[in-house]
C-alpha cells in the first residue's frame, strides 16, 4: 500500500482524530459554512485521498425525505479541483478557473442520511496535466466516492486556469452585479423548495412549456458567496436541476447522474435561458433529462440528467 502523506493543515502538537475544514481559501469560498472538505493526503504522485463532511442542516442544500441534496456531491467534486491546483500543483491565489466539463454518477446509498452528517472518501486521480511555463494550464480529475469503506459514487472534472492578467484581457471589467430585473419565480414546490429565495427559474410565459428564464439573484449567499463577473457553474447546474424536475413533474426525484459541459461564460447582464426536454430512458423507471442554456442565441452550457423517483 502506498505511503499516504498527511496534508490536513495543523499545528504537530494537535491530537490526532481532530477533524477541521481545509482552508476557505483553497476552495474559492468566503463563507467557512460553505467549505465541505476536510483534509487531503497524497496516496501515489497524481493521486490523493480528500475526505469531505456533509451536514445534516445545509441553508440550501438541505436533505430531504431521507437522503442528503446531490448538490453536495456535486459541490464536493467542484472543490477538489481548486484544492489541489492551489495546494499540489502551485497555483497561485487570485487565478481564475474555468470549468470545462463535469460529470457524477452515484448509488442511492452514498446518499441515505443519518443522524450525524455525511462523511466520505473521495479517491481522487489527477490526469491530463498541461503545464506553460511551469504553471498548472489545465487538468482532468476522476473521483471514486467511498462511504463506509464501499465505492458508491464516481466522478470526472476538468478545468483550465489562468491568470489575472491573462483572465483581465479576455475578460476586460465586467460587473459582478446585474441591473437586469429577475422575472416572477416558478412556483417552489414545483422544484422541490419550499419558498421562492432559492429557485433559481422564472415563471414560464404562457405556450413556453419547458423553458425558463434564469433568475440571477447576486446577493445569494450560496450562489453567490463571494462576487464574480458571471453566473457560476454550480448555479447553472442547479437550474439544469430544476428544470429536470419542473419538465418531468417529479419534484422529488432524486439525481443520481449528471453530465455537463460549459461552452462558455454565462454573463450577468444579459437573460439566460434553460430549457428542458425528457426523453425515453429504458424500462427502470428513471427519468433521462436533457438541458441546454443559452445567452443571445449562443449556447452556454448543455447537461444530461438521469432522475430517480423516491423510493422511500
Amino acid at each position: 500500500m502506498p505511503h499516504l502523506t498527511n496534508r490536513a493543515i495543523a499545528p504537530k502538537s494537535r491530537l490526532p482524530g481532530l477533524t477541521t475544514t481545509v482552508p476557505r481559501e483553497y476552495v474559492h469560498r468566503a463563507a467557512v459554512s460553505e467549505v465541505l472538505l476536510t483534509s487531503w493526503e497524497q496516496a501515489e504522485p497524481d493521486g490523493f485521498v480528500i475526505r469531505a463532511q456533509w451536514p445534516r442542516c445545509h441553508a440550501l442544500f438541505a436533505p430531504d425525505r431521507g437522503y442528503q441534496d446531490p448538490m453536495l456531491l456535486i459541490e464536493s467534486v467542484r472543490q477538489i479541483g481548486s484544492l489541489l491546483a492551489h495546494a499540489e500543483f502551485d497555483v497561485p491565489f487570485g487565478h481564475q478557473f474555468l470549468m470545462s466539463d463535469m460529470s457524477v454518477t452515484t448509488e442511492p446509498e452514498l446518499l441515505v442520511a443519518d443522524a450525524v452528517p455525511t462523511d466520505v472518501e473521495m479517491h481522487t486521480v489527477c490526469r491530463d496535466v498541461v503545464r506553460r511555463a511551469g504553471r498548472l494550464r489545465e487538468m482532468r480529475y476522476d473521483v471514486t466516492v467511498l462511504r463506509e469503506n464501499g465505492a458508491r459514487a464516481t466522478a470526472s472534472a476538468a478545468f483550465r486556469c489562468m491568470s489575472p492578467d491573462v483572465y483581465l484581457r479576455m475578460r476586460g471589467e465586467r460587473p459582478t452585479t446585474t441591473g437586469h430585473t429577475p422575472p416572477p419565480a416558478l412556483d417552489p414546490a414545483a422544484v422541490g423548495h419550499a419558498g421562492p429565495r432559492h429557485v433559481v427559474l422564472g415563471e414560464p410565459a404562457p405556450g413556453t412549456r419547458g423553458r425558463w428564464e434564469l433568475r440571477v439573484d447576486t446577493a445569494h449567499p450560496t450562489y453567490f458567496d463571494h462576487p464574480v463577473d458571471h453566473i457560476p457553474g454550480m448555479f447553472l447546474l442547479e437550474a439544469a436541476r430544476q428544470a429536470a424536475h419542473a419538465r418531468t413533474g417529479v419534484p422529488g426525484a432524486l439525481l443520481l447522474d449528471m453530465r455537463s459541459e460549459f461552452v462558455r461564460y454565462a454573463e450577468l447582464d444579459a437573460p439566460c435561458w434553460i430549457m428542458a426536454d425528457p426523453e425515453p430512458y429504458g424500462s427502470s423507471g428513471d427519468l433521462l433529462v436533457r438541458v441546454h442554456g443559452s445567452q443571445r442565441q449562443e449556447t452556454v452550457f448543455t447537461a444530461r440528467l438521469v432522475l430517480r423517483p423516491r423510493v422511500r
